[in-house]
């Protein structure tokens, strides 16, 4: 049972479609998230930051941008992810954009192959360079995971092996923005997924189903956080603004808290926050890490019984 949380931030957009979430592991920290996990009774160790970087227009790689910074970050936070389950830490990366998931996930499975991924995102991130021409890697990820035909090999062979998950190894929560393409590999592939009316009507039934059912055949459970999957008038932090479609954030931190107090959970990545969208005084973010924490403590791994 692990005693430690450690912190790892990953401020990197490379993979995104502009720069602001490079910006998040600083402005998390400067919101006060480690005082208010260490409130809770939480042993926090901040591990630093990967070397990161900002989004640049790449026009040598114009379907998938800036690939090899993108490679470079996700390969840094696997070696640090890995560390620090090999000293019994759970672990919390705070990105950048959604490539940095790579990382964690190559990370992840350095001890063992029996890895879950849930993936809270509206998004499901299935296209490759070949679907799509915009050359955003962060809605990629999964499929680059999943080495789907298309994909960049730095990138899918990230891993000790490729393709680093299976379809069985990935379940999509609260997605709702899946394009033809993607729905396509998901049918095919028979990928898990709980869909975004399903969650909204009942969150943390949908992620006590989650914990109960899918979730108990891994040792190991990651979870995903792409802040996107939150209707950005009800929190507007989220790289993307789309409004009036999402979860609303007491519904999303319903649904965490039980994916968190999973016996086998084991490390949450929270990307795609952009901390120059919300209130200018910082509420919004300090409100955001509030709960963050408040969630992350609601496991019982951190009660004196495990100390």
């Amino acid at each position: 049972m692990f005693k430690r949380l450690a912190i790892i931030g990953a401020p990197s957009s490379a993979g995104a479609y502009a720069p602001g979430q490079e910006k998040a592991p600083a402005a998390l920290r400067a919101a006060g998230l480690p005082a208010y996990l260490a409130a809770r009774g939480i042993t926090v160790d901040d591990h630093g930051d990967v070397p990161g970087f900002r989004w640049r227009a790449d026009r040598v790689n114009p379907r998938a941008m800036n690939v090899n910074a993108a490679s470079t970050v996700a390969k840094a936070t696997a070696e640090r992810v890995a560390c620090a389950l090999t000293s019994d830490a759970a672990v919390l990366v705070l990105g950048g954009d959604c490539t940095v998931e790579l990382g964690t996930v190559a990370g992840a499975l350095r001890e063992t192959q029996s890895v879950g991924v849930v993936y809270i995102d509206l998004d499901t991130d299935l296209n490759t360079p070949h679907s799509t021409q915009d050359g955003a890697l962060d809605w990629m990820g999964v499929a680059h995971m999943l080495n789907v035909k298309g994909t960049v090999p730095e990138l899918a062979s990230l891993g000790p092996r490729v393709p680093m998950l299976r379809p069985e190894q990935v379940l999509f929560f609260a997605n709702d923005n899946v394009e033809p393409f993607e729905r396509q590999i998901i049918d095919e592939l028979g990928i898990a997924e709980v869909r975004l009316a399903d969650v909204a009507a009942d969150p943390s039934s949908a992620a006590e189903a989650v914990v109960s059912g899918w979730a108990r055949q891994f040792e190991r459970l990651l979870v995903h956080l792409d802040v996107d999957v939150l209707d950005y008038v009800d929190m507007p932090l989220a790289e993307n603004n789309r409004r009036n479609v999402g979860l609303r954030f007491d519904q999303l931190m319903a649904s965490l808290r039980p994916l968190l107090c999973a016996p086998n959970w084991t490390a949450l990545t929270v990307c795609e926050l952009n901390p120059d969208h919300g209130e200018i005084d910082g509420s919004t973010l300090r409100t955001f890490a509030g709960a963050l924490a408040d969630a992350l403590a609601a496991s019982p791994r951190w009660q004196s019984t495990f100390s």
